[in-house]
């Protein structure tokens, strides 16, 4: 695969002046603002967005937090004076790319957490958006994971994607699975959804990247892939960065969440814009991390833009479900 090899969808547009928010936009230390969770909030919306400060060298900055922004379209943001969230302690390094739910009523977010002894995926709780408590920890190694924003059967449901190296052949593959849970805490009966072998533009691995959102025909998820091209050179800060990240959709069974219905056998959002290709940390990645259906029917995404912004897309829900059901994937019964 070569990075020209692969195109957005016609069926999704996006935002003629992105990026929505940058670091200059931050009223304290930053140097990169992606990989944002949204939620309709109040008259308008709240974003809580990863922000990594204090460039060092290589991929090492002096932190990372969690800052919070608010806006009455969705499209123009301010942003708040201080970050709301942060964990670093002897054991944890940093908590980063959150992810936002509503469920009955209450606001959850969900992050990935770097430790001494590997990767986890948290939960927390927050009546306000300034102040959260932490309700669960994965263990290693296991992230980006989302909520769905209702229950089955009395249980609360997440996407994950498990990193399991030795039972995949010593290298990525990563799929997505699903999981349910009484109380957020103790989560249990596992199910795979997605493999990489699902998305023919994937051949790395694959992640859950917006909660999903109920239609008429199922969940819609809005999910990343990643494929990796050895010939590809210098991206961003690295020497070889050999990764191209994507945006991709799929349709889960309405009764059944587990049940992938259909996916887009073609990206849904591929890095063509500058903001996604050339100018950035780490170039070639579009990594979505909220979907806002809006009155009209369209669905709203936002995605991190080549690590170092946050930029938006919209598609006309309906497109996005008859993209997915379009080609069933190989070997999966609708």
């Amino acid at each position: 695969m070569s990075a020209e090899e692969l195109k957005s969808h016609s069926c999704i547009s996006r935002y003629p002046s992105n990026p929505v928010l940058t670091s200059a936009q931050v009223p304290y230390a930053s140097d990169l603002v992606f990989n944002a969770g949204l939620i309709p909030y109040k008259e308008g919306y709240a974003m809580v967005f990863r922000n990594d400060y204090g460039y060092l060298r290589g991929a090492s900055f002096q932190g990372t937090n969690i800052g919070l922004a608010f806006s009455a379209d969705g499209v123009r943001w301010q942003v708040e004076k201080q970050p709301v969230f942060s964990v670093k302690d002897e054991e944890i390094n940093r908590v980063y790319d959150p992810r936002l739910t509503v469920i009955d009523g209450e606001i959850y977010m969900t992050f990935a957490v770097d430790t001494r002894h590997g990767l986890r995926g948290g939960i927390a709780h927050t009546h306000d958006l300034h102040h959260f408590k932490i309700l669960s920890m994965s263990v290693p190694d296991n992230r980006n994971m989302v909520l769905f924003p209702e229950k089955y059967q009395g249980m609360f449901m997440r996407l994950e994607r498990p990193m399991p190296v030795y039972s995949r052949g010593h290298r990525d593959r990563f799929d997505i699975w699903w999981s349910e849970s009484p109380d957020l805490i103790h989560w249990g009966n596992a199910r795979l959804v997605a493999g990489v072998e699902d998305f023919p533009f994937a051949n790395d691995k694959i992640g859950p990247g917006a909660p999903p959102v109920l239609t008429e025909k199922g969940w819609l998820a809005v999910t990343h892939t990643v494929d990796i091209d050895p010939s590809r050179g210098k991206n961003g800060w690295e020497d070889r960065w050999t990764k191209r990240y994507c945006a991709a959709v799929m349709l889960l069974d309405g009764n059944e969440p587990w049940k992938m219905i259909g996916c887009g056998r073609t990206p849904l959002l591929a890095p063509e814009t500058e903001y996604e290709t050339r100018d950035g940390f780490r170039t070639n990645v579009i990594f979505p991390t909220a979907s806002i259906p809006m009155p009209d029917g369209r669905l709203r995404i936002y995605y991190g833009a080549a690590d170092t912004v946050i930029a938006l897309a919209e598609a006309k829900m309906d497109d996005l479900i008859a993209l997915c059901l379009e080609e069933k994937p190989a070997g999966r019964d609708a």
